[in-house]
């Protein structure tokens, strides 16, 4: 599964069935459980207490019940509900998880996912609860309790019921779960991958677009091309940075504002633009590294204890207790994601500075038509360092802190849902900042002469259509969160490309 399908399917647009070659290895996995719970052995995961009641031994008579005490005492989230793309792109993790074959749960099981997903069935979450070890525990109890026909769910038109409700009213059944069942569905990182599939989406456009807004700094404050030459960029060999200096070149190489100052008499532009792709070139790179993590654990077997069923060998020598529940791989790569998008809304804030300075910028300061008795757009570089200021707080790593948990049993955590948490409140934060950027830019070209370059030209005329140029002093509140949506939602990216090409990437 892509991370393009699995978004699709958490927005509603496609629907989920279980692949046909996927169901000989779920039965194969079930039917081992089957056998163990036949023959009387102790299996942890199958006949066992959980965490540090590991030891206890539970009857065969009781597994049924043990299963759904499971989930119900784990279902004790707090904090606001988890929305319905967030918790759609959870449970499709989970029943992929599922298929793959390793955590002995029916087919029918997976079904009952599969029906949520195409029916437009989600259950309430409460989003805080998860420590990334043993995966995503308490959300998913949650939704695994919506399985059973308890708690609350909303139906397909985003109406919040108790879940039988809803259940009644398409004619689906409750499931019963059988042994392991219950483990199976809250054991593994389908909320942390969840988290992270939203902000990737978001950081495909924002980083290209990002890019393009430099382009257009670049030519609002008339800065030279050379530091983008791809000699400078072949020398270090970073291909981040090669990536950022192609595009530039790319979208100005048909600029006359460019052209015009080719010869001009400043020596060195300062290090927000000059450095630009030394900045976000690393960021780039670090979307195709969080692209490889989200692709491995959308598509891994994440439960504890994985079943590898093997017709010469029985009971626990084909299972296998071991930690794919460990978020950690999540935790740091959303963790260095939320870092590098830091330091792209943090040279993105200082363009805005460089532009509205009329020191400078030698233009009018903060691009008011009448200055002192108007502020133009002054406030948007306070605004943008606002945001900023909040990425920051976000950005901080989780993943050092560590909670030992379940009487020490549990004693290392990766806290990976509240990484890829904050990563998807940096990501928000990171567009309201370009947007500020953005505008300021697109302003600033009003005093410019000459035509921008083509992609330049194209981006303004889409930001025209929200924010007209400023005649004297408005409020452009509504204006930047219209930008900062249609920067990171991928509408924007898709109409340029259709129409002007794809930019390249390093994938």
């Amino acid at each position: 599964m892509t991370i393009a399908d699995a978004f699709a399917v958490a927005r509603g647009l496609a629907t989920v069935e279980i692949a046909a070659d996927a169901i000989p290895k779920i039965e194969a996995a079930q039917k081992v459980v089957e056998e163990i719970i036949s023959s009387g052995e102790t299996v942890y995961g199958i006949n066992t207490g959980f965490g540090a009641l590991v030891n206890q031994r539970i009857g065969t008579e009781d597994l049924a019940t043990l299963q759904l005490n499971l989930i119900r005492s784990h279902a004790c989230g707090l904090g606001e509900p988890l929305d319905i793309l967030t918790a759609r792109g959870m449970m499709l993790v989970r029943a992929n998880t599922l298929a793959k074959g390793h955590s002995g749960a029916r087919i029918r099981v997976i079904q009952q996912l599969v029906d949520f997903l195409n029916y437009g069935i989600t259950p309430y979450i409460p989003r805080i609860g998860s420590l990334g070890a043993s995966g995503d525990l308490a959300p998913l109890s949650h939704m695994a309790l919506c399985l059973v026909g308890e708690g609350k769910c909303y139906d397909a038109d985003g109406v919040l019921m108790p879940t039988k409700q809803a259940l009644n009213a398409i004619g689906l059944i409750p499931i019963e779960l059988r042994a392991k069942e219950g483990l199976s569905l809250i054991n593994g990182t389908s909320l942390m991958v969840a988290w992270l599939i939203e902000a990737e989406r978001k950081l495909t456009s924002l980083l290209k677009l990002g890019d393009l807004i430099l382009a257009t700094s670049i030519e609002a404050r008339s800065c030279s091309l050379k530091p983008f030459d791809p000699r400078v960029h072949a020398a270090r060999g970073h291909p981040g940075q090669a990536l950022v200096g192609i595009r530039i070149n790319m979208a100005l190489k048909d600029s006359k504002i460019v052209l015009n100052h080719k010869d001009c008499d400043r020596v060195q532009d300062a290090y927000s633009f000059r450095c630009a792709p030394q900045v976000h070139g690393p960021v780039h790179e670090m979307l195709s590294r969080l692209r490889r993590v989200i692709s491995v654990d959308l598509n891994a077997a994440t439960d504890n204890p994985l079943i590898f069923p093997d017709p010469t060998k029985t009971g626990s020598e084909v299972v296998i207790s071991q930690g794919n529940f460990h978020g950690q791989p999540i935790a740091l790569v959303a963790d260095s994601m939320a870092l590098a998008c830091h330091e792209l809304a943090s040279i993105s804030e200082r363009r805005i500075d460089q532009i509205l300075d009329a020191s400078r910028s030698g233009l009018p300061p903060f691009l008011a038509k009448e200055s002192g008795l108007e502020s133009g757009l002054m406030i948007v570089q306070y605004v943008a360092a606002a945001s900023l200021a909040e990425l920051r707080l976000f950005a901080n790593p989780v993943s050092p802190y560590n909670v030992s948990t379940s009487a020490n049993q549990e004693d290392h955590v990766s806290l990976g849902a509240t990484a890829a948490w904050s990563l998807c409140k940096v990501v928000e934060r990171l567009a309201e900042v370009l947007a500020c950027e953005l505008l300021v830019a697109v302003e600033a070209l009003e005093y410019q002469q000459e035509n921008a370059g083509k992609w330049v030209s194209e981006l303004v005329l889409l930001t025209r259509k929200i924010s007209p140029p400023l005649s004297g002093d408005r409020s452009v509140s509504d204006e930047l969160m219209e930008l900062t949506n249609c920067l990171s939602n991928g509408i924007w990216l898709s109409q340029l490309e259709a129409q002007l090409g794809q930019l390249p990437s390093i994938e």
